[in-house]
């Protein structure tokens, strides 16, 4: 290749693009025309590939430096669009699209909810009328401690707040995927998913209640279960639809059924695993706080779910 004639054909386009990239670095993207922008992402390409032959020809150190700055320029003007169009999606997601998913699924997450409280209300009476029941579901140490030394087990998490707030995320996404990947046995696991849990709540608010625990135990769940608790039935009704897909896919065949389904439930679980740091991280470091008065966490449970049903309740304009 003749070095020399080469670099005369291809300068005009590399000076024309390094113009291009001086307009759009000043005053930004926006302010160059359609048909500016067009040429400016012609032009990217071009001079990438006179970049790569530039390195396989060793044409000279000066002329590769100056292309890999007119691509990396190039680089950064052409995808910070994409960038900014994707941060705004996830807000418009957050802003509309979840309220919109969740009200669309509003029927498969109150099956969640009635699966959760039936496991909650059976576990409530055998723990009053059987005192057999509660050490099936309930860990021992639990009911010892909250029987013969009159406490509850959440100040163990005190000193530990790190540790204990990532360790609960953890568990609790692991909950709530169960629940969602249950729905592809037909929803059969998310049915088991839903009412174990409402069974261990129902037990526990039991033991805590024969106790007399249950206001400081109350005021515990409270912050953090006005986040957590709507999360485990949004993941439910996820599940529910993968097990709709596959039981009920009407006019779809079962593999549209369960991609339209997925969809919607994959929608649902953007917004669960947010829920879920956040109510991780309430749970480790306010919730247990011994310096919180339980009426102030009682307030700040109701005020999350309050604004939560809002948040959720709301319609785009």
């Amino acid at each position: 290749m003749n070095i020399q004639r080469w670099v005369a054909r291809r300068e005009p386009n590399w000076k024309q693009l390094a113009e291009l990239l001086n307009r759009a670095e000043k005053r930004g993207l926006n302010t160059l025309s359609a048909s500016d922008i067009q040429r400016l992402a012609s032009l990217y390409r071009s001079v990438s590939a006179d970049l790569a032959r530039a390195r396989t020809h060793r044409v000279g150190n000066l002329i590769v430096q100056d292309l890999q700055s007119l691509t990396t320029r190039s680089y950064n003007q052409v995808y910070q669009g994409s960038r900014k169009q994707e941060w705004q999606a996830v807000l418009d997601f957050y802003r509309w699209g979840l309220p919109e998913v969740v009200q669309a699924s509003a029927g498969y997450i109150a099956v969640a909810i009635a699966l959760f409280l039936i496991g909650a209300l059976v576990a409530w009476w055998f723990a009053w009328t059987d005192p057999a029941f509660l050490p099936l579901v309930v860990p021992a140490n639990i009911i010892s401690q909250v029987r013969d030394e009159q406490q509850l087990w959440m100040g163990s998490i005190v000193g530990v707040e790190p540790f204990a707030s990532s360790s609960i995320m953890i568990n609790n996404i692991r909950v709530c995927f169960s629940a969602i990947a249950g729905g592809i046995v037909a929803g059969l696991g998310t049915t088991y998913i839903m009412l174990l849990n409402g069974a261990l709540l129902g037990a526990i608010g039991t033991l805590v209640a024969q106790g007399n625990l249950a206001f400081p135990f109350w005021a515990f769940v409270f912050p953090h279960g006005s986040l957590e608790l709507p999360a485990i039935f949004m993941a439910g009704g996820s599940g529910l639809l993968l097990g709709r897909a596959l039981l009920f896919p009407g006019r779809y065949r079962r593999m549209d059924a369960l991609k339209i389904y997925g969809q919607q439930a994959a929608r649902l679980v953007y917004g669960v695993v947010p829920m879920l740091v956040i109510a991780g991280l309430i749970e480790g470091f306010f919730s247990p706080n011994p310096a919180i008065p339980d009426a102030a966490k009682y307030l700040v449970g109701i005020g999350l779910l309050i604004g939560l049903v809002v948040y959720l309740g709301q319609r785009r304009p």
